[in-house]
């Protein structure tokens, strides 16, 4: 390269002379392959570095990080040191377990993503040592001129050398929906990223014309690269579901340490070993902690990822699944998201009045209606008829639809599963408007030839075409011999401006001032409900030289939008049904925001307020008041990358849950910063979806709402087994602590105790894990994003279940120890109360049903799982009881038909209990004692 320099980071500004001077390179010749491989050397291959992947190994110690999970490690080391060796390797097998199926589970996502980015590879054509070539777009190197056509992506960022007919769709990087056309002209240095006319940019793709580019950057010096690199300095934050759960493992550490001091004392009142009272209390601290507690969390996790996939949404990881349920806000950008990303005309207006198109995206089938709203704010009596073109009156409509199918670069083929476009969206909406009239532009074509072709000019913002005779039997507009027609479209103002004369049903006829002004003001009209507008203008002319644009005849205006996905609105509506709030958030104008957005739902009213991009740009000085606006606020039009940012922050700083959907580069920030960032797979470019934590493979909105249910349901499903779980440990401290106080000996052993906890208690809880919601799960509000695991509400139900088992448990061996009659003798003693405390925390897993549900069908009692869990658990305790080895290691013994009827007698009354404490609470509330117990024992 040489010194001579101008700019090199503002490429824009320069020269074709100077940015060819500059990478020291020919248009004719491109580079050498020497050169080529002393660049690469120099800048590396053109890709985006990858997200910096957590390595296996990180992903698997992380599985042991949890509060919990560190307690129970603890609890394991402590039984070892004093040779508890059974205790110890029974809770370290429980820790693997649950590391393995958290790890296997979040390296299964994380390659199903992985899968998804492998289709953003692309080949590019560039000129090399005089010769053009087809290469991976990774081996492109800066100075490198890259050839580009319609349909093609952009490889780089390019400077354009030579245009033509140039237009480029830039919604990934600016969110603006409409293709932007190029020249090769310096522009200021100030110019922002979506108006440099000049550059294209990574990951965009050209819509019409062909380009001759050099490249002036290329992997991580792109400005995609610019923002994916922001992404990977992002730091990550625990989700609100970690939080919880370490919340509650910090609420357990008062308990064992309440628990070491009872039974140390009591112990040492009783002149007991002192070292025998550490090994107990070690013992019964293991107890104490919920070791089934992180497995069940984990698996129920899983199973809602594997659901979610099942439904095309991928989660990155397992704690992101309960976040989705706690979500009250969705930011949501419009193209693509909620419309369809294909433009369809809607609407014409001409002389004679409105003219309505049914029909969206490529759908080729729909009518025309008439209808001027224009005129008295209703629809003219011919409303609700097809309008028939052949007829003279509908010429004017005709001819409209003509010039838009001749002044065209666009293409439409048809497939097997219907038709495809090529070109400007714009343009091959005019196209598919003209197939609904029957108007083919080949046939049209053949009997219109193109003469020659005027490209669109961004300084007059109109294109023209030249057509020579045709037959009068195709075409409406039909000049003698020597002369040409001309097809002229546009922006409204200038075509409107350039015109002197209009078409109406009767003829032509001059266009006064006061005409030119109206038809300026419709198409404001138009654009304000949302409607992209060209206008559209014929000529006459005797010479393909002559001027296309002086004294044009205006025929008329025609209206496109971008149309909302057919399955948004009823998925907005139940979003809203749900409690959340869908904030659209978009880089397009306001009249446009506000038509997509009440057509979907989002709003209701037309006096809708759309807040502005630039309001946000100076977050730290906003008032309360503008605050509260913004948080109020459902549209926000014309936004950049670092509003989005600002707004979400908002709504956190307020404290809900935000999800942020989104598929180009410009969301990507936002879906990092957002508690859950939703991309789209299909259009969803490779930067949005490494910064997500879930990714839609169908990129259907729906998917969404589908989530949200899922979250919903597991988090509901894991406050289900905590209680549960918490509860069983509970009691079987209580037991113990009863028995102490009373003088009995030990109704249970350290190692029945564990037995229950890892055996035993998972398979019920993991089974309440499985249940499935409510048919009102999405008509209630959203979970408060502060609210515990286990509410106020639930510790007094903990504490109750605790003590109805354990009062059956030590009553029960009593019963059959003899201590007030006749007994069993003591191993059979501990056999009953072991049985009975494992049957009562079975059969309370009945006590888990929602309150508004019944006693007898519940989503618990329906659940096929707990019958299953239930069913494995008494073979597994039958087991436990009369095979050999087993019953050896856990000290168990027979106890007959006797035992057994005190086992089923006495399990049965915490049932009892818990059903009758349930329909008290249905009936009268939550008792005002247990609150107050909660706040002297934890406020």
């Amino acid at each position: 390269m040489t010194d001579a320099q101008t700019d090199e980071d503002h490429p824009w500004t320069q020269s074709v002379d100077d940015i060819l001077t500059y990478h020291d390179v020919s248009t004719d010749d491109g580079l050498s392959g020497g050169e080529v491989e002393h660049r690469r050397d120099q800048y590396g291959r053109n890709e985006l570095r990858k997200t910096d992947r957590k390595p296996w190994w990180k992903i698997l110690v992380e599985q042991f990080t949890g509060f919990i999970i560190i307690l129970l490690g603890i609890a394991a080391i402590g039984a070892l040191a004093i040779g508890e060796t059974i205790e110890g390797i029974s809770v370290v097998a429980v820790l693997v377990i649950n590391g393995l199926v958290g790890f296997v589970t979040e390296m299964r996502a994380r390659n199903s993503m992985e899968s998804l980015q492998e289709m953003t590879q692309i080949e590019t054509r560039v000129r090399r040592d005089g010769e053009d070539q087809e290469i991976p777009a990774e081996e492109l190197v800066p100075g490198d001129v890259v050839i580009l056509e319609a349909g093609d992506i952009v490889p780089a960022d390019l400077r354009v050398i030579e245009p033509s007919r140039l237009q480029a769709d830039e919604s990934a990087l600016t969110g603006e929906s409409v293709p932007v056309g190029k020249t090769s002209e310096p522009l200021d240095a100030d110019v922002p990223l979506a108006e440099r006319s000049n550059m294209l940019y990574k990951g965009t793709y050209v819509t019409r014309g062909s380009v001759e580019a050099v490249v002036v950057s290329t992997g991580m010096d792109t400005e995609l690269g610019k923002i994916s690199q922001s992404l990977q300095e992002a730091a990550e934050e625990k989700t609100p579901l970690q939080e919880k759960l370490d919340s509650l493992g910090h609420k357990l550490v008062p308990f064992l340490l309440v628990v070491a001091t009872i039974v140390l004392i009591a112990g040492w009142i009783r002149g007991q070993d002192l070292l025998l009272m550490v090994e107990e209390a070690i013992a019964l601290a293991i107890a104490t902690v919920p070791e089934g507690l992180p497995i069940v969390a984990t698996l129920v996790l899983a199973r809602g990822m594997w659901r979610m996939a099942e439904r095309n949404a991928l989660i990155s990881d397992l704690a992101s699944v309960e976040t989705l349920g706690s979500t009250n806000i969705i930011a949501t950008d419009k193209t693509g998201t909620l419309t369809e990303n294909e433009m369809t005309v809607s609407r014409f207006e001409l002389a004679s009045g409105s003219v309505e198109v049914t029909g969206t995206g490529l759908d080729t089938e729909g009518s025309f209606r008439r209808g001027d709203p224009d005129v008295d704010g209703t629809d003219s009596p011919e409303s609700d008829a097809t309008l028939q073109l052949d007829e003279p009156q509908n010429h004017p409509l005709r001819e409209a639809l003509e010039v838009g199918v001749l002044c065209n670069n666009a293409s439409v083929t048809g497939t097997d599963e219907g038709v495809e476009t090529t070109g400007d969206p714009m343009e091959a909406a005019l196209l598919i408007a003209g197939l609904k009239a029957g108007i083919d532009r080949e046939s049209l074509l053949d009997s219109l030839p193109e003469a020659r072709e005027v490209s669109f000019d961004p300084s007059v913002k109109m294109m023209a075409t030249y057509h020579a005779k045709g037959d009068p039997s195709v075409a409406t507009y039909h000049e003698e011999d020597g002369h040409y027609r001309v097809a002229v479209k546009g922006a409204p103002e200038s075509v409107v401006e350039s015109a002197t004369r209009k078409v109406t049903d009767e003829g032509v006829a001059d266009l006064s001032p006061e005409e030119t002004d109206e038809w300026i003001a419709k198409a404001d009209r138009m654009a304000a409900d949302g409607l992209r507008v060209l206008a559209l203008a014929r000529k006459t002319v005797t010479d393909t030289e002559d001027d296309p644009y002086g004294d044009l005849e205006l025929i008329g205006l025609v209206g496109m939008i971008d149309p909302p996905r057919e399955e948004i609105k009823s998925t907005i509506q139940g979003c809203k049904d749900a409690g959340m709030r869908v904030v659209m958030v978009t880089g397009d104008h306001a009249g446009t925001a506000k038509n997509i957005a009440r057509s979907v739902g989002i709003v209701d009213s037309d006096d809708a307020e759309v807040v502005e991009g630039s309001e946000l740009d100076d977050p730290e000085s906003l008032s309360d008041a503008e605050k509260e606006r913004f948080e109020d606020a459902s549209i926000f039009a014309r936004v950049n990358p670092e509003n989005k940012l600002d707004l979400i922050d908002l709504h956190q700083r307020a404290g809900s849950i935000v999800a942020m959907t989104g598929d180009g580069v410009n969301d990507s920030p936002a879906l990092q910063k957002a508690d859950i960032g939703v991309a789209m797979g299909k259009r969803g470019t490779q930067v949005a979806q490494e910064a997500a934590d879930m990714i839609l493979s169908d990129d259907n909105f729906e998917s969404i709402y589908h989530a949200v249910r899922e979250g919903r349901i597991i988090f509901g499903n894991i406050r289900k087994f905590v209680l549960y779980l918490m509860s069983c440990n509970l009691s079987e401290l209580t037991t113990i602590l009863l028995a102490t106080l009373l003088a009995f000996p030990l109704p249970l052993l350290p190692l029945q105790i564990l037995f229950l906890n890892v055996v035993t208690d998972i398979f019920p809880a993991f089974a309440l894990g499985a249940c499935e919601g409510g048919e009102d799960i999405m008509q209630r509000p959203p979970r408060d994003p502060d609210e515990p695991i286990m509410t106020r509400t639930n510790w007094t139900e903990l504490g109750l279940y605790g003590l109805f088992i354990s009062v059956s448990v030590v009553g029960a061996f009593a019963i059959a120890g003899g201590i007030y009659a006749g007994g069993l003798g003591s191993e059979a003693a501990v056999t009953v109360s072991f049985l009975t405390l494992a049957f009562a925390q079975l059969w309370h897993v009945f006590n888990m049903r929602e309150l508004t549900s019944g006693i007898l069908r519940n989503e618990v009692t329906e659940n096929r799982y707990v019958w299953g869990a239930l069913a494995l658990s008494t073979l597994i305790l039958i087991g436990a009881t009369y095979l050999p080895g087993i019953s050896l290691a856990l000290s168990t013994a027979p106890i007959g038909l006797e035992g057994w009827a005190v086992v089923l007698g006495m399990s049965l009354l915490p049932l009892l209990g818990g059903q009758i404490e349930r329909e008290l609470r249905r009936h009268f509330g939550t008792p005002k004692l247990g609150t107050k117990l909660h706040a002297l024992i934890f406020d």
